[in-house]
């Protein structure tokens, strides 16, 4: 998730007041912690997801550790990992290689073809490679291995339109938002230029990081007296471009997951509302939405070196993780979409 930009009180004035003007945003927030008063769900799978997703990020934030173009090794070996996770699963991993400063850079994709309507696709993605001098444990290593996670749980499902995983690579920066380099931006591209009818795109960013912690949800005023102030909250956000979208998800998520949650649907030009790769797709014309722990205005140890598995709420995690499981059956399903 890219932080080069200081968001000034105006712009969080603006999110504000957008936010409030949104039906989904009008809803009152749930007041209960994300770890009581839960709602009915499946004992078993929340082990499932927990260990699952605890091995992906252990994996990809201690055995491998940082991984980008200047541990150019490490992000090779992070790829061929998840290509590997892919084919555990009974899927079928295609990779799309570009060059970076003459390096081989690769998005690896995996998909479960729809069964009546297989030329429509929803993309869940979360890009693999991590910053310069951190691990990415939470950025975003959470993300990475959610996208996983979701892979596994789908893997023998039937979706009537086809349901699309993809790994990026080159979110951090200095290749956020900067085309052909950007692995989500090259991706996105490539689906327009196929014609390719991408109904939807779920952006898995920096997802990890949940506390019962009075004041632990930071924003500077008014926002600190508008919003909740702990940071126990899932964020959903999109543009207006895809309004629609975030409103059903987030709906379906409530409706099915007791971990409280909050959504916007904003202008893209605010800084902040396309911090990840489902920005990419809006500049090709696609809607997408970030599922996301906020980052930087929760997360102390945002593009650090201490970003470790350590850090990261598995158990709350994992329940985000299952949460989205009904939504993205939602998706599969929705002719309106």
């Amino acid at each position: 998730m890219n932080i080069r930009r200081l968001v000034n009180l105006s712009v969080f004035v603006a999110f504000a007041v957008i936010s409030q003007s949104d039906s989904i945003a009008q809803q009152t927030t749930e007041s209960q912690s994300a770890t009581q008063n839960p709602k009915e769900v499946d004992a078993n799978e929340t082990v499932d997801f927990e260990a699952t997703l605890k091995k992906h990020v252990e994996h990809l934030a201690t055995t491998i550790g940082e991984r980008n173009l200047n541990h150019y090794e490490e992000l090779c070996e992070a790829a061929d990992y998840i290509e590997a996770e892919f084919k555990k699963y009974g899927l079928t991993p295609t990779l799309q290689t570009f060059k970076v400063k003459g390096l081989d850079c690769h998005n690896i994709a995996a998909e479960i073809k729809g069964t009546t309507k297989p030329d429509e696709i929803l993309i869940i993605g979360g890009h693999y490679d991590s910053a310069e001098g951190t691990p990415g444990a939470n950025d975003n290593g959470s993300g990475t291995a959610a996208m996983l996670a979701l892979a596994k749980h789908f893997q023998k499902s039937k979706p009537d339109r086809t349901l699309r995983f993809v790994a990026f690579t080159n979110e951090e920066p200095p290749y956020f938002q900067t085309k052909d380099e950007m692995g989500s931006w090259v991706y996105a591209e490539k689906c327009r230029l196929e014609d390719q009818n991408i109904v939807g795109v779920i952006s898995l960013e920096t997802m990890g990081y949940y506390t019962d912690d009075k004041n632990s949800q930071h924003y500077p005023s008014p926002l600190d007296r508008m919003y909740p102030s702990t940071g126990n909250f899932v964020g959903f956000v999109g543009d207006l471009g895809s309004g629609k979208m975030m409103r059903k998800v987030l709906k379906s998520f409530k409706d099915n997951c007791e971990v409280p949650a909050e959504g916007a649907s904003l202008p893209g030009t605010i800084p902040g509302v396309g911090w990840s790769d489902h920005w990419s797709f809006w500049q090709e014309g696609y809607s997408g939405i970030m599922v996301t722990d906020t980052a930087p205005y929760r997360y102390p140890h945002y593009h650090k070196a201490s970003d470790t598995p350590d850090k990261i709420n598995f158990p709350v995690f994992a329940k985000v993780v299952e949460g989205l499981v009904k939504p993205i059956e939602m998706l599969l399903e929705d002719s309106e979409q």
